[in-house]
């Protein structure tokens, strides 16, 4: 299936989502630059979600979109936004596209097609994942019957980001159509003067940098890769001689000050590191002059952290939980374990690795043939003309 230009313009998506910050981790950079190429296609994109703490100083990477933000009242995790129903209502919209669930704009989509009739797709970003489903539990169930059932089951169709999440959005018991359509990433163009951007604390220590940037949680399996470096650094002292561990990324729930005490008891305040939020030229400074990249996850949908890695050239060293097995067959990545003792032993095999740089150049290779954000543009328009207009199912989509 192929379009004009003209025919891109003429769609009209809403794109929902519960926090345009930095706040929402992957889905800032994943979300935002999506939005943003559909734009460049000509879509009459609108962008709608939640203020929090970091709106105002996130809100103008979203340009030249301008999006609709409305605070929010009550409990955290429901996050009610009295005014966005009414926003989006006033918008002329073709449809709705729901990115992240659980929260407060999942009624307000569901109450948007009662009223309207259109198409709504919704994109759980891996929040139908069994770790996730399991995980707060009780405040699912709770946003579920109140609004979240109804809307997963009447929705247009279900946007996966590989084949993982697909059979997880097949076992949650929903039978609605499911896109499968990955993230994408930027491509950096390096001018060859990397090394006058190098972060204070890259030049203050020689070592290799063993990276990990993303949302501080306890998913993200920092404490475990903390307690594996640190045995690591014991049983094979070479590799502190040569590595150490940088930790980079906000806290999400105040999980940040158990993981420095952990730091401090293993004696580790010299071989981990902590750094902060990293945005903009900074993440880019660190990601260029990192050696390779960490991801000890319990659960992901799509992360953009290893894509961005990948488009850096880094070499992944992964969990399967983290859903891009293309990165193993690609020889981009390398297997890791999220249990402490088997992935201390993992990181004395693969950072005493002498090809880490060839695997870092095949994720490079990776991001630039797969996970380009043009190409990911497209296929969401494609989805977004098939569920507003009918014509032929996109290839990228299963109907059973």
């Amino acid at each position: 299936m192929t379009f004009s230009h003209r025919e891109y313009g003429a769609v009209a998506p809403g794109i929902l989502v519960g926090s345009l910050s930095r706040k929402a981790g992957g889905l800032f950079n994943s979300v935002r630059r999506s939005a943003q190429e559909l734009s460049s296609f000509g879509a009459r994109v609108s962008v709608f979600g939640v203020r929090d703490e970091f709106t105002d100083k996130d809100l103008q990477a979203w340009s030249p979109l301008k999006p609709s933000v409305r605070a929010s009242r009550g409990p955290s995790f429901l996050r009610y936004a009295p005014g966005l129903f009414q926003d989006t209502v006033s918008a002329d919209l073709d449809l709705i596209h729901l990115h992240g669930i659980w929260q407060h704009p999942s009624r307000v989509a569901l109450k948007w097609k009662q009223l309207t009739g259109k198409p709504v797709i919704i994109s759980p970003r891996g929040m139908l994942d069994p770790w996730a489903v399991k995980n707060a539990r009780w405040k699912k169930s709770l946003a579920g019957f109140a609004f979240e059932y109804s809307n997963l089951h009447s929705s247009s169709c279900i946007h996966a980001l590989n084949q993982s999440e697909a059979e997880s959005v097949r076992e949650f018991g929903l039978k609605n159509p499911i896109a499968i359509i990955p993230n994408g990433t930027d491509i950096p163009v390096f001018s060859g003067e990397r090394e006058t951007h190098k972060p204070d604390w890259m030049r203050d220590d020689p070592r290799r940098v063993l990276l990990f940037v993303g949302r501080i949680h306890p998913k993200k399996g920092i404490e475990q890769t903390i307690r594996a470096f640190a045995q690591c650094v014991a049983e094979a002292p070479s590799i502190g001689n040569e590595w150490r561990l940088v930790i980079a990324g906000w806290d999400d729930g105040g999980h940040l000050d158990d993981l420095k005490r952990i730091v401090k008891e293993l004696g580790l305040e010299r071989d981990v590191v902590f750094p902060g939020g990293l945005y903009g030229e900074y993440k880019a400074a660190a990601l260029s002059h990192a050696s390779a990249f960490v991801l000890a996850s319990f659960s992901e949908g799509l992360p953009m952290s290893v894509l961005e890695a990948w488009a850096y050239s880094l070499p992944v060293l992964k969990t399967v939980q983290c859903n891009l097995p293309v990165g193993f067959s690609a020889g981009a990545a390398l297997e890791i374990s999220n249990d402490e003792k088997q992935l201390a032993a993992q990181l004395v095999q693969h950072l005493s690795r002498r090809d880490l740089h060839s695997i870092g150049l095949a994720g490079r290779t990776l991001a630039e043939a797969e996970f380009g954000w043009r190409s990911i543009a497209r296929q969401h328009l494609q989805l977004y003309h098939w569920v507003r207009f009918g014509g032929d199912v996109p290839s990228f989509v299963m109907l059973d």
